[in-house]
């Protein structure tokens, strides 16, 4: 998408930031969230075509590539954030991505397989994702769904894409066209009860999608109330001591620079805390 490609650009104008090319996933880092068989089909094509449609984008090696090279961007971000506090994937937030399928321009779920990389490693038991994209988090809702080491939190649209949510942790549905007040109260409220769950790290899913010029976002928020909803979030993570791994995920806005403008301003909030940022090639 072109957006990345501003964005890129965008965040080098920021002092003191340190880019980072990341592998891409493993197969076997892949497959601690999805399925065998899904993993092997989308990587060598054989995926059905009501599954391409799902997706949303036709299949191709490159798409494989971006996919796995997106997923490896969140696994490295939430091990610099270990280090760091703060650290920030220019890509990601694929939270439709189920275990054995893909959809809403999804294809693997990168803040899942980035929690379960850490888990393996040791070095975080609890997790919280923090979804704050306008869309809720269906498929990351789904995986993790009575799983006591993370807790979901999605603050969405409740009339929205997906029409059929899944049942997150915490799910705060805000009708269209609620506004910067609403919007941050259910922020604020659904952070502190995240972060209050004796977590050792969060994922912060940064979409900016809940603008008031998205095409398909509907909820009506300035931006500055995004700049104050990104504040609410590392200052909560500061305040409790929580590491936080940032992705972009979603936006759509009429004028592509509101989107970009958006996301540069959560980078540029993080970077105030970090000096990590990883990007896909």
């Amino acid at each position: 998408m072109e957006k990345y490609g501003l964005l890129r650009a965008r965040v080098t104008e920021i002092d003191d930031i340190d880019f980072i090319v990341p592998e891409a996933a493993t197969h076997e880092a892949l497959r601690r969230i999805h399925t065998e068989e899904y993993v092997t089909r989308v990587t060598e094509g054989s995926i059905s075509l009501a599954e391409v449609r799902r997706i949303g984008f036709p299949w191709s090696p490159q798409l494989v590539e971006r996919s796995r090279r997106s997923v490896g961007g969140t696994v490295a971000a939430a091990h610099a954030a270990l280090e760091d506090g703060v650290a920030v994937n220019l890509a990601g937030g694929t939270h439709h991505a189920f275990a054995d399928r893909g959809e809403g321009f999804c294809v693997f779920n990168d803040v899942a397989v980035a929690i379960r990389d850490v888990q393996a490693a040791g070095e975080r038991r609890r997790c919280a994702v923090l979804d704050l994209d306008v869309h809720q988090g269906n498929g990351t809702a789904a995986i993790f769904e009575g799983d006591e080491s993370v807790f979901t939190l999605s603050v969405h649209g409740a009339s929205n894409f997906p029409f059929n949510k899944a049942c997150s942790d915490l799910d705060i549905g805000l009708p269209d066209g609620s506004g910067d007040d609403p919007f941050l109260d259910a922020v604020r409220s659904g952070v502190d009860r995240a972060l209050g769950q004796g977590v050792d790290m969060a994922f912060f899913v940064a979409g900016a999608d809940a603008f008031e010029g998205d095409r398909l976002g509907r909820l009506s928020v300035t931006k500055a109330g995004m700049q104050e909803r990104d504040n609410i979030v590392f200052e909560a993570c500061a305040r409790t001591g929580t590491p936080v791994a940032v992705v972009m995920s979603g936006g759509y806005a009429h004028d592509i620079r509101d989107t970009v403008d958006i996301h540069a301003a959560t980078v540029r909030a993080a970077a105030q805390r970090t000096r990590t940022v990883t990007e896909a090639p």
